[in-house]
């Protein structure tokens, strides 16, 4: 068979150099016929080689009989039911290939978004050990959201997948962007809500988070990741950009440095939109909704009565409180900082939240007041408490007589 460079010469010969076909022939050393064919043809000669015939050819009407009934049917399957004892290769492939014939197709739409319309909002897993503390790593989450229209980025770390964290994580990357999406899309997740039945269900928290902001929300159905495509790309942005040769030292180092990226991602020219998200950030922004004077306050709360050993539990660690007010209830306050106990109106506790877990944390001024109200215990001696004295004019007040 002549092959593309004689073809490519017997053309220069014969159009260039104005060579008779007996001519090229002769120098070439190839046949005149073969000459005339490749003057005639219109492109360069391709080998085809026919096609050899597979085993699986034999059986492909049973597998076109079962993907009718089940187009969903998995390839081993198939093997088993139509009693196939080769390899499988060659049985995947033609599944492959007729199984489009009988599943209907799924067609995806283009969404076009409008100004302040919505926020796609997921969950991020970054694949790296951050230093927590008390020589443990972990990998915590990350929330990210990105506008529809401005295509603007906010992300944040947050300690864990709890519902008032990744909601107070939520609320600092609505104030990142400046105000709020009239709308959010979201996956099914324990903190934001879940399909029961035929009917998106969100949860108490989330819908009390919503409500002060006056956000509507989207849940997206499982198996539909097209309905949230913008973070999708965004978290592997995020993955494949901000990730890589990168080093922290602590949870607040990765958030510092994320925060600085995200900043400049939304200062970069956006392929899609054909300009900066920043350049659209104030037509994004006046369509959505402001930000309320008082804030949702998605922390944790909870009452205890503080025991004999004077700390209360978060998550699996303990934190002191001062032990004046022991047997006393207290209020226990978490958000993604602070660890703050209070008794009445007064703080008896503060802590700076620790990200590592199984530790026990006392401050200096706990413990020794501890020390000396146990001394006093073994001495016989009361114990010197700390009383407020109140003015004689609030029980007079509080009897009436006033």
């Amino acid at each position: 068979m002549l092959n593309v460079e004689d073809w490519a010469e017997i053309r220069r010969l014969h159009m260039a150099e104005g060579l008779s076909i007996r001519a090229i022939a002769q120098r070439l050393g190839v046949a005149r016929n073969t000459v005339r064919t490749a003057v005639r043809a219109e492109g360069p000669p391709v080998f085809r080689r026919e096609p050899r015939p597979w085993a699986v050819d034999e059986v492909e009407p049973l597998i076109r009989e079962l993907l009718r009934d089940d187009p969903r049917m998995p390839a081993t399957v198939v093997a088993e039911r139509i009693g196939w004892e080769r390899g499988l290769t060659q049985l995947k492939v033609r599944v492959r290939e007729l199984r489009p014939l009988y599943l209907p197709a799924d067609p995806c739409q283009r969404t076009h978004y409008q100004p302040g319309e919505l926020a796609q909002w997921d969950l991020w897993f970054p694949a790296v050990d951050i230093p927590l503390g008390f020589e443990q790593t972990g990998r915590p989450p990350v929330i990210v959201g990105v506008s529809g229209y401005s295509r603007l980025l906010a992300a944040r770390l947050i300690p864990s997948r709890e519902a008032h964290d990744v909601l107070s994580g939520h609320l600092r990357c609505l104030q990142d962007l400046g105000a709020v999406p009239r709308k959010g899309v979201y996956d099914q997740e324990s903190a934001i809500g879940r399909w029961r039945g035929a009917k998106p269900e969100f949860t108490g928290a989330f819908n009390a988070f919503r409500g002060v902001l006056g956000m509507g929300a989207v849940l997206c159905a499982r198996g539909d990741p097209e309905a949230k495509g913008l973070v999708e790309r965004a978290n592997r942005y995020l993955e494949t950009s901000f990730l890589p040769g990168r080093r922290f030292e602590s949870p607040a180092d990765f958030d510092t440095q994320l925060q600085f990226f995200c900043r400049r991602a939304n200062q970069r020219t956006h392929r899609t939109l054909g300009c900066r998200p920043i350049d659209r950030a104030g037509e994004d922004r006046a369509a959505m909704l402001r930000l309320p004077p008082v804030l949702p306050d998605p922390a944790l709360r909870f009452s205890v009565r503080l025991g004999r050993d004077h700390y209360v539990r978060v998550a699996t660690n303990d934190y002191s409180v001062h032990p004046r007010v022991i047997g006393r209830r207290v209020e226990v306050r978490v958000d993604l900082e602070w660890v703050v106990v209070t008794c009445g109106t007064e703080e008896v506790a503060r802590h700076q939240r620790c990200w590592a877990a199984h530790q026990t944390l006392t401050t200096v001024e706990h413990h020794r007041a501890r020390v000396a109200m146990r001394e006093a215990v073994r001495a016989g001696r009361p114990p010197q408490v700390e009383v407020e004295e109140r003015d004689l004019a609030d029980y007079d007040r509080a009897l009436g007589v006033a």
